[in-house]
């Protein structure tokens, strides 16, 4: 524990980001730690993000409050279940306070598995819920906290779930999209081609960058629609980069491209086979610029020549490094990138719970207006803030892969500050 404590303190000093608690069969921070918090408000001019707030005396003295998490904590998913549960752990040892404790429950591997780990939370004392990850498993676990009016942050990227209760915290395609049309739009790019596969996936992120587009001024001058699970692909690409009318009788030709950049909401093997393809096909990278979602946020496409110079909107890397690097040191392997998300939800409860008791209310602010503040919230992953909606939107840097790495050529906002919500 000492040496945990020893990366928190040397953490909050080079980052000031807000945090929360950490759970077992029931995790309480120390009452001797000392921690710091960090608040975003907009009521004004924004306070800056260096601010830090002590705790004071009187938070000692508040109430318990319980906050469950829900976790695969047992079965195929363990690894990644108890990752996170170790994530939130630091969280509960950095900001927690003396009262507020994180009780875990194993969702195992079912649906019907996670609602009785709600259960179990909720008869424990729990008046909010952490998680679950899993669709199927928030769908099943919202009933249970509906018929005790306990709120839900879930780590689902199921944005179909969001509402009556349920606040989805995963990172979702909407704000990443804006981001990168907005950007790519004043960057001078007008034209744009989208290639997306035959998914639900697919589907959302072709209609968002269509809006996107449009509120941008950009134009898309062709659209194609792939198979994801078939590598013969090769027609499809051939026919969306216009490649014979500009190549008649296959003969080199001075057409110009079709479009400045290319919209591929994939990654993976996806992403590579596209990217290279479509430098084969005569529309390099220094040519027609490739724009991707999150799913671009991966260091083993940085590789990709055919992805070079990509531009695509995630948080910034920069504090999750710092994390990730702590993990590491602390726990002797590398975080899955899940980890943040029970980071930042287990840090946003505790303030939540410690701000609501030390209010007016003399509650924990587990409300849906508490959970909802425009101001919003900072945290690993960046600022963040739920919509009315329950989904949750974020303040995302412009990265761009380059020469073998993934560098940010546009730092994430700091405040929601004249940031109307969606």
């Amino acid at each position: 524990m000492r040496r945990l404590n020893l990366f928190s303190v040397l953490f909050l000093a080079a980052l000031l980001l807000l945090t929360a608690c950490g759970g077992g069969g029931g995790y309480a921070r120390p009452a001797q730690e000392k921690p710091h918090l960090l608040s975003q408000e907009q009521a004004g001019p924004p306070t800056p993000a260096t601010t830090q707030a002590p705790e004071t005396p009187s938070a000692q003295n508040l109430r318990p409050v319980k906050v469950g998490i829900l976790l695969p904590l047992t079965g195929k998913d363990q690894q990644l279940g108890q990752s996170m549960l170790k994530a939130a752990q630091m969280a509960l040892f950095d900001v927690g306070y003396e009262g507020f404790e994180l009780i875990p429950r194993d969702t195992k591997s079912s649906p019907q598995e996670a609602a009785a780990a709600a259960r179990s939370a909720i008869a424990g004392g729990a008046e909010l819920l952490l998680g679950p990850i899993f669709s199927e498993s928030v769908a099943a676990v919202k009933p249970v906290a509906k018929q005790s009016n306990v709120n839900v942050i879930a780590f689902t990227t199921d944005w179909k779930h969001a509402g009556n209760g349920a606040f989805v915290m995963g990172f979702l395609p909407f704000d990443q999209i804006q981001r990168v049309a907005q950007f790519a739009a004043a960057k001078n790019v007008r034209s744009v081609g989208v290639l997306a596969p035959t998914t639900d996936y697919g589907q959302i992120t072709l209609s968002a960058f269509q809006s996107a587009a449009g509120r941008n001024n950009m134009q898309l001058t062709a659209t194609e629609r792939f198979n994801p699970q078939t590598r013969e692909i090769a027609a499809t690409l051939r026919q969306f980069a216009r490649y014979d009318q500009r190549h008649p009788n296959g003969q080199p030709s001075n057409a110009p491209a079709p479009f400045d950049a290319v919209f591929m909401p994939v990654g993976g093997d996806s992403a590579r086979t596209i990217g290279n393809m479509l430098t084969q096909l005569d529309l390099p990278p220094s040519r027609v610029k490739r724009l991707g979602t999150g799913l671009f946020d991966d260091p083993s496409l940085s590789q990709e020549p055919g992805l070079e110079g990509s531009w695509f909107a995630a948080p910034s890397p920069g504090a999750r490094s710092a994390f990730e690097r702590r993990f590491q040191q602390s726990y002797g392997y590398t975080a899955p990138r899940l980890t943040t998300l029970a980071y930042d939800a287990t840090a946003l409860a505790a303030i939540l719970a410690k701000r609501g008791l030390q209010g007016a209310a003399g509650k924990p602010g587990f409300d849906a207006k508490s959970l909802m503040n425009p101001n919003g919230f900072s945290g690993i992953d960046g600022i963040f803030r739920f919509r009315p909606d329950g989904t949750a939107e974020r303040g995302l840097a412009i990265l761009e892969i380059r020469r073998g790495g993934i560098s940010v050529i546009e730092e994430a906002p700091k405040t929601f500050q004249a940031a109307p919500l969606n």
